[in-house]
C-alpha cells in the first residue's frame, strides 16, 4: 500500500455499471448458487459463495469460489477501461463484487497455507482501495 502521491497522476477510479438484475436477485434474497449458475459474471455471486464456504469452514472451496470472482470481475474492470492499475472505490456498490472476491481470495489463500498468494492479493486490495482493505481485512 502506497502512502506516497503519484506525481505522474493516478488514472481516473474504474467504476463497474450496476447488474441490475442479478444484483437484484441478491438484494431480494436469492440464493448465491442460483444467481452465479444463472449470471457467471456476477462477482458478487462468488463472493458470497466464497465467503460461505470459508465460513464453514471449506477453504479449498472457497478458494475455487473467490478465484472464479476475482477473475470475472478483472474481466468487467477490463472492459470498462481499468488498465491494471488504478483505484476501484468501495463505495461504488457495483465494485464491491470484485473487491470482495479479492479479498475472500486472500483469506482462502492463507487458510490454505498459499502465503504469498495472500499477500499478494491483500497488497492488491489495499492499493485497490483502502477503503475495501480497512472493511474486508480481519
Amino acid at each position: 500500500m502506497s502512502t506516497h502521491p503519484n506525481m505522474l497522476g493516478e488514472p481516473a477510479p474504474t467504476l463497474l455499471p450496476l447488474d441490475e438484475e442479478p444484483a437484484g436477485l441478491i438484494a431480494s434474497g436469492a440464493q448465491a448458487v442460483d444467481v452465479a449458475a444463472r449470471y457467471p459474471s456476477f462477482s458478487l455471486a462468488w463472493a458470497l459463495l466464497a465467503e460461505g464456504a470459508l465460513a464453514a469452514g471449506r477453504p479449498v472451496e472457497s478458494y475455487a469460489y473467490a478465484r472464479t470472482g476475482y477473475h470475472r470481475g478483472l474481466d468487467a474492470l477490463r472492459r470498462n477501461g481499468w488498465k491494471g492499475h488504478g483505484p476501484i472505490p468501495w463505495s461504488h456498490e457495483p465494485n464491491q463484487g470484485f473487491l470482495r472476491s479479492l479479498a475472500a481470495l486472500a483469506r482462502a489463500a492463507g487458510a490454505i497455507g498459499e502465503t504469498a498468494e495472500a499477500d499478494r492479493c491483500w497488497t492488491f486490495l489495499a492499493d485497490s482501495s483502502e477503503q475495501a482493505y480497512a472493511e474486508l481485512k480481519p
